[in-house]
């Protein structure tokens, strides 16, 4: 059955938000005051994506073509024309058409991509826990309970945010669907620079 796609303001930055992750934005151009709040008034998301062309302010950028939906967690506003938020990261979606609105918004027609379902890490990848374990303890709050190191979407997902890779790399971990596949990518660059307990791979 083919999705009919639904209608979602975007942002598109030089970053990447992965499903449950948390972003600390500064928002400070009229479009995007704008666009969060009315996301506040009417309990709204906006979608997060990668910028391919372009950058953060003035001409609306080209977007890659999947992202994440972004629910504002937190706004604060202390400094007159600035909005400090943190976001959600939920469903992932993939755009079918994008345009330009008249006050220079990006507005896409997407359409969600399914939800991993929920995958045991696997034995030959339990050796990335102990240290994501100590890499959520380190991030404290930046990182959103509940922790779920048993679930291969989640610990993969939380790995791809914080190695210092280039962001398009990023955004490939990002559009994989296997989940698997994702933990075996993270492995290997952890496994290459000796980062890893020995006893798995």
């Amino acid at each position: 059955m083919t999705q009919i796609p639904d209608t979602l303001p975007l942002f598109p930055l030089q970053t990447v938000l992965f499903p449950e992750g948390r972003l600390a934005l500064k928002v400070f151009e009229a479009r995007y005051i704008d666009m969060v709040s009315t996301c506040l008034r009417e309990d709204a998301c906006f979608g997060v994506c990668l910028i391919a062309a372009g950058s953060e302010v003035g001409e609306a950028a080209v977007p890659h073509p999947v992202g994440t939906e972004a629910r504002i967690v937190n706004a604060d506003s202390v400094t007159p024309g600035l909005l400090d938020i943190v976001v959600s990261g939920a469903r992932r979606f993939r755009l079918v058409d994008h345009a330009v609105d008249r006050g220079q918004l990006l507005r896409g027609d997407v359409v969600w991509l399914p939800d991993a379902p929920h995958t045991a890490v696997p034995a030959a990848q339990a050796n990335l826990i102990p240290l994501l374990r100590r890499i959520v303890k380190e991030q404290g709050a930046r990182v959103a309970a509940p922790y779920r190191f048993d679930d291969a979407a989640w610990v993969g997902a939380r790995y791809a945010e914080v190695l210092p890779i280039p962001e398009l790399a990023r955004q490939k971990l990002l559009e994989l669907d296997d989940v698997v596949s994702r933990l075996e990518i993270v492995q290997q660059y952890l496994d290459q620079r000796g980062l890893l307990a020995p006893g798995a791979g």
